[in-house]
């Protein structure tokens, strides 16, 4: 900016300030932010906004870059060894929470319990999963 000229009508206040100059410092990025690299402004307008990105279905369904992804809901494990001793009809013993020990094979399994035939004409049962402590095939030391 060049010094600007004032009339001579103006008071001794104003002209203190005509004659100063305004010193503008040139900002430098490099200057005050020591430990990022250098980015000029094209590339920072040209970046969309988080409400402009694409959907998931459009990127392929894939996890953003660098964030870790979610373990799965289900490993199936469970539902794999229900299924393979109810195939093998293995003898299986059954401890319940309060200590009870229930003996039979498993007839089948859903997601909140499981069915369980038992030997030497006592009743078949139905219990609740959360109500299951452990459970150990019939031959080996199942004690914990």
């Amino acid at each position: 900016m060049k010094d600007a000229i004032m009339p001579v009508e103006q008071s001794v206040e104003q002209d203190g300030f005509s004659n100063r100059k305004l010193i503008r410092p040139s900002l430098n990025r490099n200057d005050h932010n020591h430990n990022h690299t250098p980015m000029n402004m094209a590339e920072r307008r040209d970046r969309p906004e988080r409400n402009d990105r694409p959907e998931r279905s459009e990127r392929n369904d894939r996890p953003a870059v660098g964030k870790k992804a979610a373990p799965p809901e289900a490993t199936n494990a469970e539902n794999f060894y229900y299924q393979k001793q109810m195939q093998a009809h293995t003898p299986m013993v059954i401890v319940l929470r309060d200590g009870e020990e229930v003996h039979g094979t498993i007839e089948w399994y859903d997601k909140t319990c499981i069915k369980v035939n038992r030997s030497n004409g006592q009743a078949n049962l139905m219990i609740y999963k959360p109500s299951i402590k452990y459970m150990y095939k019939e031959g080996e030391n199942g004690k914990k």
